[in-house]
């Protein structure tokens, strides 16, 4: 049975719009003083501006929850803590009640995930003493719900104003997560000095050391600034499905039909997609699958991968050997394609190269290049050949 690309791209379409409709909704809280870059934050970390910008007004006038159809995100957004001690007490209060009222009904897309405390480095001398009690405050009726607090230093600039600030609020001894120095846009000083912005993949990737796995794909779908960190999960995909593949091949079943194969990797592509959150469609897709394993398919990947490998092993004419080889072909297969697929992926994220490149033979051309260099370090050295 020979497998085309069009088939794959076709299934891996239905697939991916199936996991992202399934993403478990990751909810966040945002506090903090109006004016300390709450809005920009949340816009520079996500692919999708939630929340309304603006200068020398708040923006935000009670607590809000932020979201958009589609996107797996919800930004539950404070007002300012300049109203006064009232004011952020009510806050807190409202805060834990959201939380409290997301633990009872025991949904996780209902439940808060973290709590981003924002304080402005640029405008503060020291941590402002009302902000320490709030925080004492909420840490300590956060004991039983256990959210995760981050302290977001925003305006992180200079460096060293900042970390300064950070070791003094770690002298605190909150139970906190971990304080975060950001700046989350360039800063131009009258065109003669250029701040970079920095910090934000930081953040994002210490959210991925306290998130449960239910939310690992979201997090790593819904952000923007961490390339490390969709590369380092979607990896995980593919050695997730290396191993189903590896156990499909013993399957007692000639490996030269590798249509086993395809719901393994059709669920591995599309979890990759998931989580570098990039839009894709069937002709990309099947400009990627054709790419990848030639117009024959895989059927024609898979003879030539266990046909080498049988030249490698004496006497193969045993079941186990057979199974072995099965194996190891169809783990070779799927790490090849997961490892293309992450590097189509990251080439569309850093800009190199454009999703519909790929249906031109000059984008194809380029991939397939890329790739070739990829596909040599997935081959066995010694007697394989593509």
């Amino acid at each position: 049975m020979d497998i085309f690309a069009e088939d794959i791209a076709k299934q891996a379409m239905e697939a991916i719009s199936q996991r992202i409709r399934n993403m478990t909704t990751l909810n966040i809280v945002v506090v903090g003083k109006s004016g300390v870059g709450k809005s920009t934050l949340i816009n520079s970390v996500f692919r999708e501006n939630l929340a309304e910008t603006g200068i020398g007004r708040p923006v935000t006038q009670s607590i809000r929850c932020i979201t958009k159809p589609g996107f797996p995100l919800a930004i539950y957004d404070t007002p300012g803590f300049e109203l006064g001690k009232k004011q952020q007490a009510a806050v807190k209060d409202e805060v834990l009640k959201i939380i409290h009222s997301g633990n009872t009904g025991h949904d996780i897309n209902k439940a808060i995930h973290a709590l981003w405390y924002c304080v402005n480095v640029g405008s503060n001398r020291t941590f402002d003493e009302s902000e320490l009690e709030w925080l004492r405050s909420f840490t300590e009726e956060n004991r039983l719900t256990r959210v995760p607090v981050f302290i977001v230093l925003t305006q992180a600039f200079p460096k060293k104003k900042a970390e300064e600030m950070k070791r003094c609020i770690e002298g605190e001894n909150l139970e906190i997560c971990k304080v975060c120095p950001v700046l989350a846009q360039d800063i131009d000083f009258d065109e003669e000095y250029v701040a970079k912005a920095y910090g934000l993949d930081t953040l994002i990737e210490v959210m991925g050391q306290v998130l449960p796995d239910e939310l690992q794909d979201t997090l790593m779908n819904v952000q923007k600034v961490s390339l490390r960190a969709k590369k380092k999960r979607a990896h995980a995909a593919v050695a997730a499905a290396v191993a189903a593949a590896f156990g499909e091949g013993f399957a007692p079943v000639p490996f030269a039909d590798a249509a086993m194969l395809i719901p393994t990797q059709v669920a591995m592509i599309a979890s990759i997609t998931a989580i570098f959150g990039l839009d894709v469609d069937k002709s990309v897709l099947t400009g990627f699958v054709s790419s990848a394993l030639g117009s024959g398919g895989a059927t024609i990947v898979g003879r030539t991968i266990a046909t080498n490998l049988l030249k490698l092993v004496p006497n193969p004419g045993t079941i186990a050997v057979g199974g072995t080889i099965s194996g190891a072909t169809a783990g070779i297969v799927t790490t090849a394609l997961g490892e293309a697929y992450i590097l189509l992926m990251e080439q569309i994220y850093l800009g190199t190269m454009r999703a519909e490149d790929l249906t031109t033979e000059t984008g194809a051309s380029k991939f397939k290049e890329l790739l070739n260099r990829r596909k040599k370090k997935a081959l066995p050295d010694e007697g394989i050949t593509e």
